[in-house]
């Protein structure tokens, strides 16, 4: 595997300049490969190597690279060396790197690129994630997806790198949209309309209301009162509050079976409301609580104390606010877990409030708010389905569904399988998520239907393709590549190689992803896998191969198949078997 060869690299660099082999792994990496012609397999950075003081800093870097270049001499493992512009370039003996690059595909339980040497200096622990967190009482709309499937695969990718990682939904199910939404259930709700179509019922309720609001005083002051009431804990409000939640989170856990989506914990703002008023009496005792000319308490924040960055914590009637709740929410899971990290996966119109609220955790005292990050995420345009109405994340599932089963029924190479919708619903997933983590997650994007469910190209329905025509070249052949010995002197082919050298870079990939927390990186490689799989299945037949040939050529596609099932998964997106 890609370990064996860096850390033998590493092996001879430390014996020639006299330092540990740690001081060079992060200096090498794979080669990204190129279809058009053969390149080596591993470049060390000379750069890399002055900046961490295992080479001096001045001095012409290209001679530095030649001159290591001509003290390092060819091996059992490294065929060639050479230096580049301010590099130096491995390349190993063909045949060893088939045998090493394919044995783990012949053990069963092997994870491929998983127990890299790269990961013993990312940490490792309790990480929490926080994502998704829907207003409750309102239908799943679609701009709630982006948080749901970031946060999904941040979570996939901690606990594949042996985190111990705790999903939680932080659920709106407090404050003063739910005041305006009890005072509009009083007026025009329906308990016969709410048990027919909960969701549906409320976001009608709700829109009505807030038009009501806009011009309506009356209004206005209901929604204040019936949020006192709840705060006051008045019988009548919460028992409607409950039935409220609980119809909801019933509704949403239908959703996030679609999605794939689990998690460990159902959190929300009301398990914080005591908390959050102990949290103002924390504050005033630490001398941090100011009140302004309005009545309001304020946590001011800016760096010469003048009152010029404030975040408020209270208002004038001494109801709570949503950061007040947070800061309670994020102390109290501290206690609770005893996470290393917590992560909070939300769009970026929320960068400033995450911002206050790591400011005033840490005035508070609380150090471990260094270890608390907000991932951002841009927003989706264009987002709509043929009705052209406010888009429900259902209405888009079903939606993509829709359009991949026609898609499937069109295709000529469409196979038959037990449950034809299933098949579309993960694929129309697959082609969802796979267009929303090309990007920077910062970037807003454009939707586009079309692009987005086009077999060929850079996509989703382009790797569950890939996937499920490698599952049934190994069902065809009675999954005889995925044990046994194999003859690597049988996979000599060019085809054969750029795969594997390709494959060096897994754990380079998911290493970057964990650094940037960035999908994008893990999108690009599956897709360029698929790329070379299919250009290799073209030219490298399996049937009517002599037996031996036939058997290696096996083991290199089972491989193929299992890493990219893996980084599928991870990603959010579950393999298909056919399509």
């Amino acid at each position: 595997m890609a370990c064996f060869f860096r850390r033998t690299i590493a092996a001879k660099l430390s014996r020639t300049l006299h330092h540990p082999e740690d001081a060079f792994i992060p200096a090498l990496s794979a080669v990204p490969v190129s279809k058009k012609h053969p390149s080596p397999d591993f470049r060390l950075s000379v750069g890399a190597l002055r900046l961490g003081g295992v080479l001096p800093a001045d001095g012409d870097i290209q001679a530095q690279a030649e001159s290591l270049a001509t003290k390092l001499k060819r091996d059992n493992v490294l065929d060639e060396i050479s230096a580049g512009q301010g590099t130096i370039t491995f390349k190993t003996h063909r045949q060893l790197l088939v045998q090493r690059m394919l044995e783990p595909f012949g053990k069963e339980g092997t994870e491929f690129g998983l127990d890299s040497e790269l990961f013993s200096t990312l940490k490792k622990g309790t990480t929490l994630v926080e994502f998704s967190s829907p207003n409750i009482a309102k239908k799943f709309h679609a701009g709630h997806l982006r948080s749901t499937i970031i946060g999904n695969f941040i979570a996939n990718l901690k606990e594949s790198l042996g985190n111990h990682v705790i999903r939680m939904n932080y659920l709106g199910d407090w404050g003063m949209q739910f005041g305006l939404l009890g005072a509009g259930f009083d007026q025009f709700g329906s308990q016969e309309k709410l048990e027919e179509n909960p969701l549906q019922h409320l976001f009608d309720v709700y829109v009505r209301v807030n038009r009501e609001a806009e011009s309506n005083e009356d209004v206005r002051r209901a929604a204040g009162d019936f949020f006192r009431k709840l705060e006051q804990r008045e019988d009548r409000a919460m028992s409607l509050w409950q039935q409220l939640r609980e119809m909801t989170v019933k509704e949403y856990r239908q959703v996030y079976k679609r999605l794939g989506v689990h998690f460990d914990v159902y959190s929300g703002e009301s398990f914080h409301r005591d908390q959050a008023q102990q949290v103002v009496q924390r504050l005033h005792g630490q001398g941090l609580l100011k009140t302004t000319e309005r009545g309001t308490a304020v946590v001011d924040l800016s760096p010469t104390g003048d009152m010029s960055s404030c975040s408020t914590v209270l208002r004038s009637d001494g109801t709570s606010l949503y950061i007040t709740r947070d800061i309670a929410a994020a102390i109290d899971r501290k206690d609770k877990f005893q996470f290393d990290e917590m992560i909070y996966v939300t769009d970026k119109s929320q960068q400033n409030h995450f911002h206050q609220l790591f400011q005033i955790l840490q005035a508070m005292g609380h150090s471990w708010a260094e270890r608390c990050q907000h991932v951002s995420f841009g927003l989706v345009q264009g987002m709509s389905t043929r009705s052209g109405e406010v888009v429900f994340l259902e209405d888009v599932l079903d939606e993509a569904r829709a359009r991949m089963l026609r898609n499937m029924s069109q295709s000529k190479t469409t196979k038959t399988t037990d449950d034809p919708e299933d098949t579309a619903e993960k694929v129309g997933m697959s082609a969802l998520i796979v267009q929303d983590f090309r990007g920077l997650l910062e970037s807003d994007y454009k939707f586009d239907w079309d692009r987005m469910l086009q077999a060929q190209g850079d996509t989703g329905v382009f790797l569950q393709y890939t996937h499920a025509r490698l599952r049934s070249l190994i069902r065809n052949n009675n999954g005889s590549g995925e044990g046994g010995e194999i003859d690597p002197s049988l996979l000599l082919e060019q085809r054969s190689i750029v795969i594997l050298q390709h494959l060096l870079r897994f754990d380079e990939v998911l290493y970057q992803s964990a650094q940037d927390l960035q999908p994008r990186h893990l999108v690009n490689f599956l897709t360029k896998l698929c790329h070379l799989v299919a250009s290799a299945h073209k030219e490298l037949p399996v049937k009517g191969s002599p037996q031996s040939v036939a058997q290696a050529r096996l083991r290199l596609f089972s491989g193929s198949c299992s890493v990219l099932a893996n980084g599928m998964k991870i990603l959010g997106i579950s393999p298909v078997e056919k399509m």
